[in-house]
Protein backbone atom coordinates (compact mmCIF):
# COMPACT_ATOMS: atom_id res chain seq x y z
CA UNK A 1 0.00 0.00 0.00
CA UNK A 2 0.96 3.59 -0.32
CA UNK A 3 0.59 6.61 1.90
CA UNK A 4 -2.58 5.43 3.63
CA UNK A 5 -3.86 8.97 3.74
CA UNK A 6 -7.06 8.12 5.66
CA UNK A 7 -4.86 6.72 8.45
CA UNK A 8 -5.74 5.47 11.88
CA UNK A 9 -6.85 1.92 11.20
CA UNK A 10 -10.55 2.72 11.77
CA UNK A 11 -13.43 2.56 9.31
CA UNK A 12 -13.04 5.13 6.56
CA UNK A 13 -16.08 4.37 4.50
CA UNK A 14 -18.83 1.94 3.66
CA UNK A 15 -18.56 0.62 0.13
CA UNK A 16 -22.14 -0.63 -0.21
CA UNK A 17 -21.91 -3.70 1.96
CA UNK A 18 -18.14 -3.56 2.62
CA UNK A 19 -16.68 -1.86 5.66
CA UNK A 20 -13.34 -0.39 4.51
CA UNK A 21 -10.40 -0.13 6.89
CA UNK A 22 -6.83 1.11 6.37
CA UNK A 23 -4.11 0.09 8.77
CA UNK A 24 -0.39 -0.23 9.33
CA UNK A 25 0.95 -3.75 9.29
CA UNK A 26 1.98 -5.52 12.45
CA UNK A 27 3.09 -9.15 12.73
CA UNK A 28 -0.26 -9.93 14.38
CA UNK A 29 -2.27 -8.37 11.54
CA UNK A 30 -0.26 -10.14 8.85
CA UNK A 31 -0.35 -13.44 10.72
CA UNK A 32 -4.12 -13.49 11.17
CA UNK A 33 -6.40 -10.79 12.48
CA UNK A 34 -9.45 -11.37 14.69
CA UNK A 35 -12.66 -11.27 12.66
CA UNK A 36 -15.67 -9.15 13.54
CA UNK A 37 -18.44 -11.04 15.29
CA UNK A 38 -20.65 -11.80 13.54
CA UNK A 39 -18.56 -11.96 10.37
CA UNK A 40 -19.38 -9.09 8.01
CA UNK A 41 -18.18 -7.95 4.59
CA UNK A 42 -14.95 -6.12 5.30
CA UNK A 43 -11.86 -5.11 3.36
CA UNK A 44 -8.66 -4.14 5.16
CA UNK A 45 -5.89 -2.38 3.23
CA UNK A 46 -2.57 -3.01 4.98
CA UNK A 47 0.68 -1.08 4.53
CA UNK A 48 4.15 -2.01 5.78
CA UNK A 49 6.64 0.49 7.20
CA UNK A 50 9.59 -1.90 6.87
CA UNK A 51 10.45 -4.87 4.63
CA UNK A 52 8.57 -7.95 5.79
CA UNK A 53 8.76 -11.52 4.51
CA UNK A 54 5.38 -13.22 4.91
CA UNK A 55 5.48 -17.02 4.84
CA UNK A 56 2.56 -19.30 3.99
CA UNK A 57 0.92 -21.23 6.80
CA UNK A 58 2.56 -24.58 6.01
CA UNK A 59 5.99 -23.43 4.87
CA UNK A 60 8.89 -24.72 7.01
CA UNK A 61 10.97 -22.17 8.88
CA UNK A 62 14.03 -23.59 7.14
CA UNK A 63 12.94 -21.94 3.88
CA UNK A 64 14.31 -18.62 5.22
CA UNK A 65 17.93 -17.70 5.75
CA UNK A 66 17.41 -15.97 9.09
CA UNK A 67 20.90 -14.52 9.14
CA UNK A 68 20.45 -12.77 5.80
CA UNK A 69 16.99 -11.56 6.78
CA UNK A 70 18.29 -10.05 10.01
CA UNK A 71 21.24 -8.42 8.26
CA UNK A 72 18.87 -6.88 5.70
CA UNK A 73 16.50 -5.61 8.42
CA UNK A 74 13.67 -7.80 7.14
CA UNK A 75 11.04 -9.00 9.59
CA UNK A 76 9.73 -12.56 9.07
CA UNK A 77 6.12 -13.45 9.92
CA UNK A 78 3.81 -16.33 9.10
CA UNK A 79 0.25 -15.87 7.84
CA UNK A 80 -2.63 -18.29 8.50
CA UNK A 81 -3.41 -18.74 4.81
CA UNK A 82 -1.52 -21.05 2.50
CA UNK A 83 0.84 -20.56 -0.42
CA UNK A 84 4.40 -19.36 -0.79
CA UNK A 85 6.47 -16.52 0.56
CA UNK A 86 5.72 -12.87 -0.24
CA UNK A 87 8.17 -10.03 0.34
CA UNK A 88 6.37 -6.83 1.29
CA UNK A 89 8.27 -3.57 0.98
CA UNK A 90 6.85 -0.05 1.33
CA UNK A 91 5.01 1.13 -1.79
CA UNK A 92 5.66 -2.10 -3.74
CA UNK A 93 2.51 -4.15 -3.03
CA UNK A 94 -1.16 -3.42 -2.46
CA UNK A 95 -2.10 -5.87 0.31
CA UNK A 96 -5.83 -6.34 0.91
CA UNK A 97 -7.62 -8.73 3.25
CA UNK A 98 -11.22 -9.33 2.16
CA UNK A 99 -13.70 -11.05 4.45
CA UNK A 100 -17.09 -12.43 3.40
CA UNK A 101 -19.41 -14.26 5.79
CA UNK A 102 -20.44 -17.85 5.08
CA UNK A 103 -24.00 -16.86 4.16
CA UNK A 104 -22.88 -14.15 1.72
CA UNK A 105 -23.95 -14.52 -1.94
CA UNK A 106 -20.25 -14.24 -2.82
CA UNK A 107 -19.40 -17.27 -0.65
CA UNK A 108 -18.63 -20.29 -2.85
CA UNK A 109 -18.46 -23.80 -1.35
CA UNK A 110 -15.89 -24.94 -3.91
CA UNK A 111 -12.47 -23.85 -2.63
CA UNK A 112 -11.02 -23.28 -6.10
CA UNK A 113 -13.97 -21.41 -7.56
CA UNK A 114 -14.23 -19.26 -4.42
CA UNK A 115 -11.46 -17.03 -5.81
CA UNK A 116 -13.17 -16.26 -9.12
CA UNK A 117 -15.26 -13.26 -8.09
CA UNK A 118 -12.42 -11.54 -6.31
CA UNK A 119 -10.08 -12.17 -9.25
CA UNK A 120 -12.60 -10.46 -11.53
CA UNK A 121 -12.74 -7.53 -9.11
CA UNK A 122 -8.96 -7.13 -9.45
CA UNK A 123 -9.25 -7.22 -13.25
CA UNK A 124 -11.78 -4.38 -13.12
CA UNK A 125 -9.58 -2.44 -10.71
CA UNK A 126 -6.54 -2.80 -12.96
CA UNK A 127 -8.52 -1.68 -16.00
CA UNK A 128 -9.74 1.36 -14.06
CA UNK A 129 -6.12 2.50 -13.50
CA UNK A 130 -5.08 1.87 -17.10
CA UNK A 131 -3.68 -1.68 -16.91
CA UNK A 132 -5.32 -3.48 -19.81
CA UNK A 133 -5.30 -7.16 -20.69
CA UNK A 134 -5.52 -8.58 -17.17
CA UNK A 135 -7.04 -12.06 -17.01
CA UNK A 136 -8.19 -14.41 -14.25
CA UNK A 137 -6.59 -17.85 -14.15
CA UNK A 138 -9.18 -20.61 -14.31
CA UNK A 139 -8.61 -24.27 -13.62
CA UNK A 140 -6.08 -26.08 -11.46
CA UNK A 141 -2.89 -24.52 -10.10
CA UNK A 142 -0.10 -24.12 -12.64
CA UNK A 143 3.46 -24.35 -11.36
CA UNK A 144 5.83 -22.16 -13.31
CA UNK A 145 9.24 -23.01 -11.87
CA UNK A 146 10.82 -25.30 -9.26
CA UNK A 147 10.31 -22.33 -6.91
CA UNK A 148 6.52 -22.45 -7.17
CA UNK A 149 6.07 -24.11 -3.77
CA UNK A 150 8.39 -21.58 -2.13
CA UNK A 151 7.55 -18.22 -3.72
CA UNK A 152 3.93 -17.09 -4.07
CA UNK A 153 4.43 -15.28 -7.36
CA UNK A 154 6.35 -18.19 -8.92
CA UNK A 155 3.15 -20.21 -9.41
CA UNK A 156 -0.41 -19.53 -10.52
CA UNK A 157 -3.56 -20.61 -8.70
CA UNK A 158 -7.31 -20.36 -9.38
CA UNK A 159 -8.58 -16.79 -9.49
CA UNK A 160 -5.13 -15.19 -9.58
CA UNK A 161 -4.51 -12.49 -12.14
CA UNK A 162 -1.96 -12.18 -14.92
CA UNK A 163 -1.06 -9.50 -17.46
CA UNK A 164 0.66 -10.69 -20.66
CA UNK A 165 1.30 -14.02 -18.95
CA UNK A 166 3.02 -12.53 -15.88
CA UNK A 167 1.35 -12.85 -12.48
CA UNK A 168 0.39 -9.53 -10.93
CA UNK A 169 -2.11 -10.55 -8.21
CA UNK A 170 -1.59 -13.45 -5.82
CA UNK A 171 -4.22 -14.72 -3.38
CA UNK A 172 -4.63 -17.15 -0.53
CA UNK A 173 -7.63 -18.10 1.54
CA UNK A 174 -8.65 -19.05 5.06
CA UNK A 175 -12.06 -20.62 5.58
CA UNK A 176 -14.01 -21.20 8.78
CA UNK A 177 -17.66 -21.84 9.55
CA UNK A 178 -18.08 -18.10 9.95
CA UNK A 179 -16.76 -17.12 6.53
CA UNK A 180 -13.76 -16.79 4.22
CA UNK A 181 -10.81 -14.41 4.39
CA UNK A 182 -8.99 -13.73 1.12
CA UNK A 183 -5.48 -12.29 1.45
CA UNK A 184 -4.52 -10.53 -1.78
CA UNK A 185 -1.25 -9.04 -2.95
CA UNK A 186 -1.15 -6.90 -6.10
CA UNK A 187 2.36 -6.10 -7.31
CA UNK A 188 3.37 -2.52 -7.94
CA UNK A 189 7.01 -3.63 -8.34
CA UNK A 190 8.61 -7.08 -8.67
CA UNK A 191 12.18 -7.65 -7.47
CA UNK A 192 12.87 -11.41 -7.39
CA UNK A 193 16.51 -10.91 -6.39
CA UNK A 194 15.51 -9.19 -3.15
CA UNK A 195 13.27 -12.13 -2.28
CA UNK A 196 15.68 -14.89 -3.31
CA UNK A 197 18.43 -13.28 -1.22
CA UNK A 198 16.34 -14.06 1.89
CA UNK A 199 15.74 -17.72 1.09
CA UNK A 200 17.90 -20.65 2.07
CA UNK A 201 19.71 -21.92 -1.01
CA UNK A 202 18.79 -18.85 -3.08
CA UNK A 203 21.23 -17.68 -5.72
CA UNK A 204 21.42 -15.51 -8.81
CA UNK A 205 20.20 -18.23 -11.15
CA UNK A 206 16.97 -18.54 -9.18
CA UNK A 207 16.34 -14.81 -9.45
CA UNK A 208 16.83 -14.99 -13.23
CA UNK A 209 14.40 -17.89 -13.39
CA UNK A 210 11.80 -15.88 -11.51
CA UNK A 211 12.28 -12.68 -13.47
CA UNK A 212 9.48 -13.19 -16.00
CA UNK A 213 6.92 -15.16 -13.99
CA UNK A 214 5.56 -12.03 -12.30
CA UNK A 215 5.53 -8.30 -13.00
CA UNK A 216 4.76 -5.06 -11.23
CA UNK A 217 2.07 -2.79 -12.63
CA UNK A 218 3.92 0.44 -11.80
CA UNK A 219 0.61 1.95 -10.68
CA UNK A 220 0.41 4.30 -7.71
CA UNK A 221 -0.60 1.96 -4.86
CA UNK A 222 -3.22 4.30 -3.42
CA UNK A 223 -4.91 4.61 -6.83
CA UNK A 224 -4.96 0.85 -7.25
CA UNK A 225 -6.35 0.32 -3.74
CA UNK A 226 -9.12 2.85 -4.39
CA UNK A 227 -9.94 1.16 -7.70
CA UNK A 228 -10.14 -2.25 -6.02
CA UNK A 229 -12.40 -0.82 -3.32
CA UNK A 230 -14.74 0.39 -6.06
CA UNK A 231 -14.56 -2.90 -7.94
CA UNK A 232 -15.68 -4.84 -4.87
CA UNK A 233 -19.04 -3.11 -5.09
CA UNK A 234 -19.51 -4.47 -8.62
CA UNK A 235 -18.25 -7.98 -7.87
Amino acid sequence: MGALSPGGGGPVGLNPGFVVRWERATPEILAGRPWPEPAARTVWFVAVDRPTLVLGSTQPDAVVDRGRAAAAGVEVVRRRTGGGAVLLRPEETVWADVLVPADDPRAEPDVGRAFDWIGRAWVRALAAVGVEGATVHEGPPRPATPWSDVVCFAGLGPGEVTVAGAKVVGMSQRRTRAGSLFQCGALVAWDPQALVDLLAGGDGSAATELDGVAAGTGVDPDRLAAAFEGALHDA
